[in-house]
């Protein structure tokens, strides 16, 4: 089969598409046929180096995000399955440890990932167990269905179970033309909160206010991005921040927030560390809340809120195979307002 490869870290141009040797399923496993996979920030950090998880080997094949169809499956595994089209869910759980016993596999000491850890999805075909494919509906194309995993996952459980949003809520999220940001503006408001996204550019902060967001601020040009956050709110202050920007916006978040207000935080795009007023922090009673790993129920939480709510396409293009450069170039440039799909 043809996949993207790279044998070394470094920049877009240790992507190489070539043949490698076809993949077989072994027990519980399935043989995807990919139709469709999205690129992640993960793929680029991870290609940059040095590998940010445990079991990551040289040479490796990206996208954590892949859709296609089931054409063969593995010893022990309904054969039924042959012919569906499915969605992968890119985190593996060992399913044994103390951790996955108890419900808390996001904790799985031995967790692989699908295109991080594990061979994925720039590929014609991938090996994925059984019990990570989940069928997508007819309506559902394929590239919309890779778009999901990751960053309706990360949404889901950022909003929903970490940062417990309710209905009436008002929210302020960052980076507007982000796919995790297109899916969380997207699940908030089926949610019933209403939404502030802050963006760098008129054509993302119209890209967010295509997705429902209530209120847009661009915050290359607002000097008080804070005031402005709060006055959007009605004066009073957000009620929950959910922020994957990392430190660049972090104490204006902070300053953004009602007293008790709450800040959810799960990405590092502007740095690895950031620091903020304590006292503000513990006299107006803010709580910071670290999203961790979401676990394998909410996933299927997540699809059935995802699938009943019809929700609309965040792809930014589509991309042959061959293009693989040139997608990670889109994406580590930050041009584009959703999520750029590669078709093998």
């Amino acid at each position: 089969m043809r996949a993207a490869v790279y044998e070394t870290f470094g920049a877009i141009d240790v992507l190489e598409v070539r043949e490698v040797p076809d993949p077989s399923p072994g027990p519980g496993e399935v043989l995807l046929e990919v139709a469709a996979a999205a690129i992640n920030h993960l793929d680029i950090l991870q290609r940059r180096g040095p590998a940010l998880l445990p079991g990551f080997a040289l040479p490796h094949i990206a996208g954590m995000d892949v859709a296609g169809t089931v054409s063969a499956v593995g010893p022990g595994v309904d054969r039924a399955l042959v012919g569906r089209r499915v969605l992968v869910n890119p985190a593996l759980q060992c399913g044994s440890c103390a951790a996955c016993v108890a419900g808390r596999d996001g904790f799985c000491a031995a967790v692989r990932v699908v295109g991080a850890s594990a061979p994925g999805g720039y590929a014609e075909c991938c090996v994925v167990p059984a019990s990570h494919v989940h069928a997508v509906p007819a309506h559902v194309s394929d590239a919309d269905a890779a778009t999901i995993p990751t960053v309706y996952a990360t949404a889901w459980h950022g909003l929903v179970v970490a940062g417990e949003l309710r209905a009436g809520e008002t929210v302020l999220m960052h980076g507007a033309g982000s796919g995790v940001t297109s899916a969380a503006v997207l699940i908030a408001k089926r949610a019933g909160a209403r939404v502030i996204v802050t963006g760098r550019s008129a054509a993302k902060l119209e890209h967010a206010e295509a997705l429902g967001a209530d209120a847009v601020i661009n915050s290359t040009t607002t000097p008080d991005l804070a005031g402005a956050a709060r006055e959007a709110a009605g004066g009073d202050g957000i009620d929950l921040v959910f922020d994957h920007v990392g430190p660049a916006l972090f104490q204006a978040s902070l300053h953004a927030l009602r007293p008790q207000g709450r800040m959810v935080f799960c990405g590092t795009t502007t740095g690895g560390a950031a620091t903020f007023d304590l006292t503000h922090a513990y006299h107006f009673g803010i709580r910071l809340i670290g999203s961790d790993p979401y676990h394998q129920a909410e996933f299927d939480e997540m699809l059935r809120f995802v699938w009943d709510a019809g929700m609309p396409s965040i792809v930014d293009c589509e991309l042959p195979l061959d293009d693989v450069r040139e997608a990670h170039r889109r994406a580590e440039a930050g041009a584009i307002a959703g999520k750029v799909v590669l078709v093998p």
